[in-house]
């Protein structure tokens, strides 16, 4: 069978590039800064802070293809495939990668296993992704994703390893609180396969009206950020993923994990208790 040419968008698909660029970048200075971490731990530190800024312009490239495919009615299976190919490299391998090197390499035998575990989860999380919207039949909502996205997963890891950096600077190691990387990778593992719902931002284009207080608000907070560069980004990611949590935790007669099996199950026994044609009750 002849396959059909998949139409390719510019702008979109040039942004997804960028995201790969990015992606692949940051592994390159990862693994340029383990050659150094033992003869100079200074030129071994700016390299995995190069890594940890490209991890995040991925994550700034891939809020923006996304944003300019829905802004033209550009999407397409080529540019979704395409987008979590680059996923996978800006923000499974690169963040996996970092973390191993700072952190797991002081464990030969848990080293590969913690950090295998998050690649292959977004590995997963990304395909679970796909199929969900190739499918496209309703069941998830265009404006929430279910699970932790990879791609602030990533962002997480990376802006809490800024912030330790920036704790250990002028030293040679990270000091203690480098230890809280490799339970976070397995906790955002899990995240990702979690039924926690998180808001998407696919509602936001350059159309969304906001009142006057809350764009103050934002363009504070935008300022505030670049200002601390250093810790803030560490706690926008944090606050999205505690988010998610306590939206779930605190809403009436919801649960991350059993609610979506409970209204199932009340769906099923509203149909069963359903009349038939004949009266009775099956």
């Amino acid at each position: 069978m002849n396959e059909h040419p998949s139409k390719i968008y510019l702008l979109p698909n040039l942004m997804t590039a960028g995201n790969l660029f990015c992606g692949f970048t940051a592994t390159l200075k990862i693994l340029e800064g383990a050659l150094l971490q033992a003869s100079n731990p200074d030129a071994a530190s700016d390299l995995f802070h190069t890594a940890i800024w490209c991890i995040l312009g991925a994550f700034v490239f891939d809020f923006l293809d996304g944003r300019l495919a829905r802004l033209g009615g550009h999407e397409s299976p080529f540019g979704r495939e395409f987008d979590s190919l680059a996923d996978i490299v800006s923000f499974g391998l690169a963040p996996a990668l970092m973390v191993y090197r700072v952190v797991l390499q002081e464990f030969p035998r848990a080293c590969w296993i913690i950090a295998f575990i998050y690649l292959a989860c977004g590995a997963l999380r990304l395909a679970r992704f796909n199929s969900a919207s190739a499918k496209n039949d309703g069941s998830t909502h265009p404006n929430t994703f279910t699970g932790f996205p990879i791609p602030a997963a990533a962002g997480l890891i990376a802006s809490i390893t800024l912030f330790l950096l920036w704790l250990a600077e002028g030293e040679h190691h990270l000091g203690s609180w480098r230890f809280v990387l490799p339970p976070l990778l397995l906790f955002l593992s899990f995240m990702m396969f979690s039924r926690f719902q998180y808001p998407s931002f696919k509602a936001v284009n350059w159309k969304t009206k906001k009142s006057i207080p809350r764009f103050l608000a934002i363009i504070l907070i935008l300022i505030f950020t670049v200002m601390n560069y250093e810790w803030m980004p560490a706690v926008l990611f944090l606050s999205y993923l505690l988010y998610g949590v306590l939206r779930e935790c605190f809403a009436p007669g919801c649960h991350a994990i059993g609610g979506a099996k409970s209204k199932k199950k009340s769906a099923k026994n509203q149909l069963r208790n359903r009349p038939n044609k004949r009266g009775r009750i099956d």
